[in-house]
């Protein structure tokens, strides 16, 4: 019972070793590598190489925004020799542009059709004319006039309180810690701290699951460099701000609606 005991736990703990990369060798690091069998994702370091626990017949993927995902099925040979996990760049498909009129072929007729009108031409001169010719007239003082206003306790005062707060603002800014940017080991203990930490029920109401979630975290990531600027300074109120402005964005870009 015990040797069955032994050679179950060193089956668990297999591991494969890949590359990712994509097809026109272009370093597009980190990418989400996730094993869908296990459940369980690592990210790819500056080169492009991983590591992750798997065995034979597990699933694993390959994940990165504006990329075609790719999935590779274990074998026993992909233990003895790394994967190469190559990424497609996803199109983006230009909308159609419809011309109102029916092309006659000759294009200096054509291009006058395409131009713009006489009249709008006359304004938009007319109105840069405007806009660079000087005032005739001063501009209004928007003051208030002395006759309105009450009298000003604080003149020839010392703002105590504004010399106070200018000093604390000054401290502050002096103890924050130098921002920098993560290394590997950094950067993986945020990310993991990120989604642990962090109140990320928001997204669970548009049934993003685990796999969603680890995607939209890397993009976050990516367009406001959350861990150069958060990772000496976690704050869960800060970084869950942070999130939901870069959830905007994301949403629209991948047309999530809230279930």
């Amino acid at each position: 019972m015990s040797l069955l005991c032994v050679s179950t736990m060193v089956f668990s703990q297999q591991k494969v070793a890949g590359l990712v990369t994509d097809n026109s060798n272009v370093n597009i690091n980190p990418v989400l590598i996730i094993n869908v069998s296990k459940n369980t994702s690592v990210l790819s370091d500056a080169s492009g190489k991983f590591v992750i626990d798997a065995d034979e017949n597990d699933e694993i993927r390959a994940i990165k925004e504006g990329y075609y995902r790719a999935s590779k099925k274990i074998s026993k040979e992909d233990f003895n020799t790394p994967i190469l996990m190559i990424l497609q760049k996803a199109e983006i498909q230009i909308p159609e542009v419809k011309i109102a009129f029916k092309p006659t072929g000759n294009l200096e007729k054509d291009s006058k059709r395409l131009n713009e009108s006489q009249k709008l031409r006359s304004l938009k001169s007319e109105m840069s004319k405007y806009m660079k010719s000087p005032l005739t007239e001063p501009l209004p003082n928007k003051t208030i006039s002395k006759t309105f206003t009450g009298h000003d306790f604080n003149a020839g005062q010392v703002d105590a309180l504004g010399i106070i707060g200018k000093a604390i603002s000054l401290f502050t800014n002096a103890n924050k810690p130098k921002i920098t940017k993560a290394n590997y080991i950094e950067f993986q203990d945020f990310m993991l701290q990120l989604k642990n930490d962090v109140n990320l029920d928001f997204l669970k109401k548009y049934g993003m699951e685990d796999e969603q979630i680890d995607a939209f975290l890397l993009y976050a990531e990516e367009t406001r460099n959350l861990s150069k600027k958060f990772r000496k300074d976690f704050n869960k109120n800060v970084l869950e701000f942070e999130l939901k402005t870069a959830f905007v964005e994301y949403r629209k870009l991948n047309k999530l609606d809230a279930k």
